[in-house]
């Protein structure tokens, strides 16, 4: 594993595997006192520059994440950029929210890249579907899903169920389903005090009819405030799903002396989910608080000593599958309210320093709750033949 700082603002990290195949997360940060326009170029000669000195061509990017200060207003030049464009050659899944970055940025870049030894087939199946093949085995990447809503009266829980829906025609198209094969999902809501409870009602919902109950699995996942580009959807998703699994490739994560079962208040995911291959493991992380064993919230209205819990709880969500929090390729961190920026920077960087991190502006599920953070590990593993190649 590496991490290497390419210039400022610029930070990335490797992981490779027993077979060689090689995975980069990078992320950039552009200077706060640039115009929007100067920043989008800014990121883009820094995601070129980046890849270049990687030695990754442009059929490795996979995924995309496009953080935004004022969508509905920048959307008009991120769309026409080269970090948006939809290349029928190249099909990327490129999602794209209003989650401010922080400290005071107008756009922020999360990348995904695969350096593939084994040949790797990117096919764009819909307008918000890429599905990625390696070595027969097929993840699909979903980005940016919504409801687009004929009626303009917003209906968190209407707006869930179609996005569900959405995804779920997509699977069974692959022989898949939402129970079997959706492992991670992002829900964006315009504003989360207002709209989470109907969206946790309806996924609670559907997620019973489609076979995801307590006593089987949830699927992994972040709910927390963030504006889609279209200004009717007051929700959005995005998801990864792999196709192809086979018997013990997953499991699923928790530390029921650090942290209660979801289900315990109400909700309906898992903390995490672990992929296990045959040369490594990935561990998705999902948004974690300030929680404890019984679902209560701690420390209230002391942002660093819940950004200390929130961390502890990832530290055991990660032992629990193998790994450590070294092993985290990126980290995501949610603050709801923007001026605690400078109290939390300096102790991320303590716990994180190796680990390209993105803090964005989103009010968290809970008003309680100030900070929340999310990621994804990878671990290496005796190549175990059992188990399918990544």
């Amino acid at each position: 594993m590496l991490k290497v700082i390419a210039r400022d603002g610029v930070s990335f990290k490797r992981f490779c595997g027993d077979d060689g195949d090689e995975e980069y997360q990078i992320v950039i940060l552009p200077p706060g006192h640039l115009t929007f326009e100067a920043q989008l170029h800014h990121v883009q000669a820094a995601y070129d520059d980046v890849q270049r000195s990687l030695g990754l061509d442009l059929g490795s990017a996979v995924f995309r994440r496009i953080f935004l200060s004022d969508a509905l207003n920048q959307m008009a030049l991120v769309k026409d950029s080269d970090l948006a464009a939809n290349r029928r050659d190249n099909p990327v899944a490129v999602s794209i929210v209003q989650q401010p970055p922080l400290p005071g940025a107008k756009i922020a870049l999360l990348a995904y890249h695969i350096d593939s030894r084994t040949p790797m087939t990117k096919t764009r199946l819909a307008a918000r579907h890429v599905l990625v093949t390696r070595n027969g085995r097929r993840h699909l990447w979903s980005a940016g899903l919504g409801a687009h809503p004929a009626d303009l009266e917003p209906s968190a829980a209407e707006q869930t169920r179609a996005i569900f829906a959405t995804l779920a025609d997509m699977l069974r198209g692959l022989d898949g389903s939402l129970a079997q094969n959706c492992m991670r999902t992002w829900i964006y809501l315009r504003n989360a005090d207002v709209f989470y409870q109907g969206m946790v009602t309806a996924r609670r919902e559907l997620f019973e009819s489609a076979g995801l109950t307590a006593e089987t699995h949830y699927i992994a996942s972040t709910g927390i405030e963030g504006g889609s580009p279209n200004r009717h959807d007051v929700i959005s998703m995005d998801a990864l799903s792999l196709l192809d699994l086979k018997p013990g490739q997953v499991s699923y994560l928790n530390d029921f002396d650090m942290l209660c079962a979801t289900k315990d208040y109400g909700v309906t995911f898992e903390r995490g989910t672990k992929i296990a291959f045959a040369d490594r493991a990935h561990l998705y992380i999902s948004g974690t608080a300030s929680i404890d064993h019984a679902g209560r919230v701690l420390h209230p209205g002391d942002v660093c000593r819940q950004l200390d819990r929130a961390i502890a709880n990832v530290d055991a969500l990660l032992r629990s599958g193998g790994a450590a929090r070294e092993d985290m390729q990126h980290l995501i961190v949610y603050l709801r309210d923007a001026s605690d920026y400078p109290r939390v920077s300096g102790m991320l960087r303590e716990s994180f320093p190796d680990v390209p991190t993105v803090v964005v502006h989103g009010p968290v599920c809970r008003p309680e709750w100030l900070v929340e953070i999310e990621g994804v590990a990878a671990v290496g593993r005796e190549n175990n033949p059992v188990l399918p190649a990544f």
